[in-house]
């Protein structure tokens, strides 16, 4: 009975970890914006192809091969629909999320070695209490 606890609290602790329910979640809004985008295809870009080929329903369009049909304009529908959505996953997920990427791993200047010596301007290293050029003392 104890371990049976034990297990389920397990179970609940790997449950309620951030990756797994991030994962959920953008497989849910994943699934809704891929049912967007073949709306996109199949209301507004279709009929705009459909109308070139002069039929009312471009997913309609197919072509038979001893009594067996290919519906080339249905394939045609989804890859449409699939590059919709690895185009607007690259524009508006992978591209945002690089850029962050880069700008967070940009790296601070370097500490600098040298200073200026406040008579003639010179550089001198960091360490120095005489100017190497005028032999005035630096603090």
């Amino acid at each position: 009975m104890l371990t049976n606890v034990k297990l389920l609290n397990d179970f609940k602790a790997f449950l309620l970890r951030g990756n797994v329910v991030d994962l959920a979640v953008g497989i849910v809004i994943g699934a809704a914006f891929g049912a967007v985008v073949t709306g996109l295809v199949a209301d507004l870009i279709t009929p705009i192809i459909a109308a070139i080929f002069g039929k009312n329903d471009f997913s309609a369009l197919s072509f038979t091969v001893h009594h067996s049909k290919f519906l080339y304009g249905d394939f045609i529908n989804k890859l449409l629909t699939f590059f919709l959505v690895a185009a607007a996953v690259f524009f508006f997920v992978v591209t945002p999320i690089q850029a962050l990427i880069q700008r967070s791993r940009r790296e601070a200047p370097p500490d600098p070695t040298t200073k200026k010596c406040p008579e003639c301007i010179s550089e001198i290293p960091l360490d120095a209490r005489r100017c190497a050029f005028c032999t005035q003392p630096v603090s």
